[in-house]
């Protein structure tokens, strides 16, 4: 076996892409938020998102702990200073995703693999941008990442947005890394007067009813027509398979949706099921 041999996945897109290459035997500690693939979850949880339990991490005797983002930079530090070999990715955009998946499998010698599941992933991805051309208009769109203060914008998203056919309504936000930077006011998104809403909400379920009643939301065309929406966050979020495949189908279906149509034959999105996934355990 070459390469790392015991992997800890601080997120489930790292966990999901090992399990896709075949790879999982590695894998000794996930994030308590792993829901894909299922049967990662019998894997030890040492992690949150933000935080980490350092002993349980040091406690399943890792070679590589793979992480994301700069919001991971405190655990990273921490593994780091007690000696771990650490690898923190910060893939945005669609093409960074397909790049990290690449460079993981590169990492645990399977880059064949690692080729063939980026082919397929990207197959599927260009049959719905196909899907979407076809489309008789292009709804507009607000993706809403979290509803107090609401955020905006996440690029890999925004992009997964354009391909599955739509037209994000706020377009520069999708170059600001922090989600601080992404913030934007109720009013704002009236102006901007969006066909469709999408909103995902990290960990919660996704009121509409709240949604609709925000002040001055009932001008809004998406809410007047009821075309709001919820993806769950492990299927869109996760800057990873999960958004390359069932997160933009489920955005193709939308979209067709808000425009009058139906998504070509065969890209339907999966059945929605609900994997129960805990709160994080750490």
């Amino acid at each position: 076996m070459a390469g790392p041999k015991r992997i800890v996945c601080l997120t489930e897109e790292t966990t999901e892409t090992l399990y896709l290459l075949g790879e999982q035997e590695r894998i000794v500690g996930i994030s308590g938020f792993t829901c894909r693939p299922r049967e990662a979850r019998r894997k030890p949880k040492v992690s949150a998102f933000t935080s980490a339990n350092i002993d349980k991490i040091l406690a399943v005797r890792p070679d590589l702990v793979v992480g994301f983002s700069d919001l991971q930079a405190q655990i990273a530090y921490d593994l780091i200073r007690a000696g771990v070999n650490v690898l923190v990715t910060n893939q945005r955009s669609v093409e960074e995703i397909f790049e990290t998946m690449l460079t993981l499998a590169r990492i645990v010698g399977a880059e064949t693999a690692g080729m063939e599941l980026a082919g397929r992933l990207r197959e599927g991805v260009g049959r719905i941008q196909e899907s979407a051309r076809r489309f008789p208009r292009r709804p507009r769109v607000f993706f809403e990442e979290w509803m107090d203060p609401l955020i905006s914008g996440i690029r890999w998203v925004d992009e997964l947005l354009e391909i599955a056919g739509g037209e994000p309504v706020f377009p520069e936000l999708r170059h600001q890394h922090s989600a601080k930077e992404r913030i934007v006011t109720p009013a704002a998104v009236v102006a901007a007067q969006p066909d469709a809403i999408v909103a995902s909400w990290c960990g919660r379920k996704v009121s509409k009813q709240k949604i609709r009643q925000r002040e001055g939301w009932d001008a809004i065309p998406a809410v007047r027509a009821d075309h709001i929406y919820e993806v769950k966050s492990t299927n869109i979020l996760q800057p990873g398979p999960a958004a390359l495949t069932e997160g933009v189908r489920q955005l193709h279906a939308i979209l067709a949706h808000a425009a009058g149509c139906e998504p070509a034959p065969g890209l339907e999105p999966e059945e929605s099921v609900d994997l129960g996934c805990p709160e994080p355990i750490v």
